[in-house]
């Protein structure tokens, strides 16, 4: 099955003890996030961060639509709960709209060898 690439940025408050509990949290993900995550068609995700910026990829099957995971997760108590917990440590963009958080890039360039 093919797999398509998405990326996304978010900030966390810049500030050093929250930052290092937001790490603490991704070392050990509820295991029903990762349900959650998986069970929409995402077969690999990653974050990365520097200083209080944070990089999302998302490696996702033909099954996944951000519709169906959008309705998945507002109907997944768990998921309103950690969302609810991320938000203590994340801030929207400048440019995000009410609500958004991690918010879709562009790409701009791919090395094709």
């Amino acid at each position: 099955m093919k797999t398509h690439r998405h990326c996304f940025a978010l900030d966390l408050i810049n500030d050093v003890e929250l930052i290092s509990a937001y790490k603490k949290h991704h070392k050990n993900v509820w295991p029903e996030i990762v349900k959650s995550i998986t069970d929409s068609g995402i077969v690999n995700l990653e974050i990365y961060l520097v200083e209080n910026r944070l990089f999302m990829i998302m490696d996702v099957n033909d099954s996944f639509s951000f519709e169906k995971k959008d309705e998945m997760d507002a109907n997944n108590p768990k998921v309103q709960e950690w969302e609810t917990l991320m938000w203590k440590y994340q801030q929207a963009l400048p440019t995000a709209k009410d609500g958004e958080k991690w918010l879709l890039m562009d790409q701009i360039y791919q090395l094709k060898a």
